[in-house]
């Protein structure tokens, strides 16, 4: 588990917050991921020397090993947090009972991947789900393209901050069915506009949900660099104003708003 630089992953108190990866990969295929980019970079090595694929009986069992991005397991990665439970220890002397507290994390799971792919085992999926109700303390974000496969793992747990990407037209009915169709029950659910490579205001459907949603996210593509247009953004920051939705705009759309920048963060 890392600090992370998402920047919108914070800390219950503030400062920023960790990324966690008990599984690496994904079968997406979106052009802009990042995660990608990250694989078959300088984590390359690390990642093809973990052979813990969703199974081994594949016919491109070989290929998918030399894949830096295929899904992978890394079971260890529960023990981290499994290790930062509260513990209860007698004093020696007064054989008085006392609990170490740990302090509560804002933890971005799963960010090098698609934990809600239909690829992932459900035995890894529920893993990190035995882990999250372990630790009640902490809040877990989430966030999804896969808006189709959360219903069979809601109610999600209190703790759980589940989030939607919508980043094209494309992606727009999945997250009105499923989303906020009533089949996900979340806490708080918040919505990712990155990467905006559309402007899916031209939908009606994305002004009816805004205001159903309890945060509202826009960033820009990176790496390479595509920023929306700014009306893009202007007409999603409206519709959230409207219906008192707090919005976060992240660093990468100075260049194209200025700083400093709306970076709201929901009540929770």
């Amino acid at each position: 588990m890392n600090r992370t630089k998402v920047e919108w992953v914070k800390n219950p108190d503030g400062s920023q917050g960790y990324s966690w990866n008990p599984i690496t990969g994904c079968l997406n295929g979106c052009a802009y991921c990042y995660a990608r980019k990250l694989a078959n970079g300088r984590l390359r090595a690390r990642f093809v020397a973990n052979d813990n694929l969703p199974s081994n009986d594949e016919p491109d069992h070989k290929q998918h090993l030399a894949d830096p991005f295929y899904p992978r397991f890394w079971p260890d990665r529960l023990k981290e947090l499994e290790k930062a439970k509260p513990r209860t220890y007698k004093n020696r002397k007064t054989g008085t009972a006392h609990q170490r507290k740990t302090n509560p994390k804002g933890i971005f799971v799963c960010n090098m991947c698609e934990l809600f792919g239909e690829w992932v085992p459900t035995q890894w999926q529920r893993e990190i789900f035995r882990v999250i109700r372990a630790n009640p303390q902490h809040r877990f974000y989430f966030l999804s393209k896969r808006s189709r496969n959360m219903p069979e793992w809601s109610p999600f747990p209190d703790n759980c901050w589940i989030g939607a990407t919508v980043c094209d037209k494309q992606t727009v009915f999945d997250v009105w069915w499923y989303y906020f169709g009533g089949a996900i029950k979340a806490k708080l659910k918040f919505l990712s506009f990155e990467p905006l490579l559309e402007d899916v205001m031209e939908i009606p459907l994305v002004a009816s949900f805004i205001p159903k949603a309890d945060w509202v996210i826009i960033g820009s593509q990176t790496k390479p660099f595509n920023p929306p247009k700014i009306e893009w953004v202007q007409k999603i920051v409206a519709c959230a104003d409207n219906a008192g939705v707090p919005v976060f705009l992240k660093d990468n759309l100075k260049s194209l708003l200025g700083d400093p920048l709306r970076q709201e963060l929901p009540a929770g």
